[in-house]
């Protein structure tokens, strides 16, 4: 029993435990947002969402304790949060080359969980943005100050808001539609809807299903993002160290730009 176990972990791994796909299903890769740029973000947009998610396990879910953490702890609170939403940004070329492999088979399927969840991923955005915003105005005026503003302001319609079901179905749709096209086994499949139940929102701290849905969809993408890298002819050294000094300078200036305003 255990050796198989272990063989299934490694292909696992390796990601053969996902369903080949035929050629045409490899050469819509090729495309925005090309395979190695999907293949990266589905290694690591899961795994940078859980260790957002992990930071601020520790304290209590609602506003308030998010609050009193960042007032004794404002380090770790900023890097979880800032570190959740580079997952979540990173997320938008993996659901979009997983909806189009999905879409080979099942295109409606493929369109409407991968449309569902994009703007998901918006609203999460969003608060993300929202929730930097209140930091920062606990740091000038206090966390009684901003809890009160957070609270005051919750009530309140926003553009955004109804984006917040968008999130939940489009998972649970998307995760089908794999499935039934066979980019993801059950499991997996199963891991990926489980991304429904992280709760969204601002300042949203972490609880169990929050944990169990990041963890989920590490399951459901790494091994798919390992097999899109492995798909294609691998670049040579000196062109990858080139692409890599590009994207390093690249960064670097967006970030130097950023800080401009």
């Amino acid at each position: 029993m255990i050796p198989g176990v272990l063989t299934r972990l490694q292909r696992w791994l390796r990601g053969d435990a996902v369903v080949p796909c035929d050629p045409t299903a490899t050469q819509a890769t090729d495309v925005i947002p090309g395979r190695w740029v999907g293949g990266i973000c589905l290694l690591l947009g899961p795994i940078v969402l859980l260790a957002g998610i992990l930071l601020r396990a520790r304290f209590n879910f609602f506003f308030p304790d998010q609050l009193a953490a960042f007032q004794t702890h404002p380090g770790l609170i900023t890097a979880s949060y800032n570190t959740y939403a580079a997952g979540v940004i990173l997320l938008w070329p993996a659901v979009l080359i997983l909806a189009r492999r999905v879409g080979v088979t099942h295109p409606h399927w493929a369109i409407w969980g991968g449309v569902l969840v994009m703007l998901g991923l918006f609203a999460r955005t969003f608060d993300a943005g929202a929730s930097h915003l209140v930091f920062e105005v606990a740091r000038m005026h206090g966390a009684e100050f901003a809890g009160d503003l957070v609270g005051g302001t919750y009530p309140t319609f926003r553009i955004i808001q109804p984006l917040s079901a968008a999130t939940l179905i489009g998972w649970i749709v998307l995760a089908i539609g794999a499935y039934r096209s066979r980019v993801l086994g059950l499991i997996p499949a199963v891991g990926l809807a489980l991304m429904a139940a992280v709760p969204i929102g601002i300042l949203k701290g972490t609880q169990p299903l929050s944990i169990a849905g990041a963890t989920g969809l590490c399951i459901a993408m790494v091994p798919l993002g390992i097999k899109i890298l492995r798909e294609g002819p691998r670049p040579r050294l000196r062109t990858a160290a080139g692409w890599a000094a590009a994207v390093l300078a690249v960064g670097v200036a967006f970030v130097v730009l950023g800080l401009l305003g």
